[in-house]
């Protein structure tokens, strides 16, 4: 009997590790966690997808791609939030945009934690701001603060490295802009690789 070439195939996906196994069991057989094996659709022979975790397998659903023209696109007008700083703001676009992630990146020392901390001044006179430190204590945070004069008043810090713990003390009280210095300090514990 053969077999139709484009049907899905199932595949077992640790949630620990996330090696791929072509059978579920109660435990990986590459890390040893138990109960840690999910169904993921696996594309047809021949196919691969892009991105996912477990070398391109993608969680079960349906997936529709379309293809636009560049010049029948109309930009959606997005509502930004100014951070106070004017040439921050005019790389950004004019302010950030709410559910955007930027990424500030530059050589050690060049001022990237002091130009966090004085946007935050700003953006915490108006919204919640969390201010996640993996690198210094809010001691060292609140003595760079005084040096700059910043108040603070409506920013929150915390010192964490761990994803989840961060996530889940910012889900108790969520703030409208959250701050992360420096991401390359953070680390997960659904990944044990760095």
């Amino acid at each position: 009997m053969a077999t139709n070439p484009t049907k899905t195939r199932a595949a077992y996906v640790c949630n620990a590790c996330g090696a791929a196994q072509p059978k579920w069991s109660g435990q990986c057989a590459d890390c040893g966690a138990w109960n840690t094996l999910e169904e993921v659709a696996r594309p047809p022979a021949g196919q691969s997808r892009a991105g996912g975790r477990g070398g391109g397998f993608a969680a079960a659903g349906p997936t529709e791609s379309v293809i636009h023209t560049l010049a029948d696109l109309r930009p959606e007008e997005r509502v930004r939030t100014s951070t106070g700083i004017g040439e921050l703001d005019r790389v950004l676009g004019g302010g950030l945009v709410i559910g955007s992630v930027v990424l500030l990146g530059g050589d050690p020392g060049i001022g990237k934690s002091t130009l966090l901390l004085q946007a935050c001044e700003s953006l915490g006179a108006e919204h919640p701001v969390l201010y996640v430190s993996g690198e210094e204590s809010p001691q060292q945070i609140g003595l760079r603060a005084r040096r700059l004069g910043v108040v603070g008043a409506g920013i929150r810090l915390l010192a964490e490295t761990c994803v989840e713990r961060v996530l889940a003390l910012a889900e108790r009280d969520p703030p409208r802009v959250m701050v992360v210095d420096s991401i390359q300090t953070l680390y997960t514990d659904l990944l044990q690789s760095a």
